[in-house]
């Protein structure tokens, strides 16, 4: 069963890919709250390239990386990758009002889906606010 998310960001396609696509602005963008935030980001945007996210709250009291690796690119299009043992696809779709963007993802185990679910659409929310505000 795969989760999905999605939002729509009011900007154009090449803004809001490579908003995604950019450590730079990833570090900006990827967190679910103001109380976390992302210190260091990498891609290596190519089939087999791998990617990180170090995660940390900003007190200082846990932190992770969220990492895997690249299995499909379809620039502006579709970016598929898995992380761990797990899968998730990310699809760009333009349209008169802006990019939909849809996050397909295999849940984990350790924590209810739902909550997995918000986590998942905070981030993403914080990613359109973000490109809108920046575009």
């Amino acid at each position: 069963m795969k989760v999905i998310v999605q939002t729509l960001v009011k900007a154009p396609l090449a803004a809001v890919w490579s908003a995604y696509t950019t450590p730079s602005d990833i570090k900006q963008w990827n967190a679910a709250s103001d109380d976390w935030h992302t210190t260091q980001s990498t891609v290596d945007l190519r089939v087999g390239g791998e990617f990180t996210s170090s995660m940390e709250a900003k007190d200082g009291s846990f932190g992770f990386d969220f990492a895997g690796t690249y299995t499909r690119i379809v620039p502006r299009e579709l970016i598929e990758f898995t992380f761990g043992e797990r899968t998730a696809s990310v699809d760009f779709v333009s349209g008169a009002e802006g990019v939909t963007v849809r996050v397909a993802f295999d849940p984990e185990t350790e924590n209810p889906v739902e909550e997995q679910r918000q986590g998942w659409q905070a981030i993403l929310e914080s990613f359109a606010r973000y490109v809108e505000a920046n575009r």
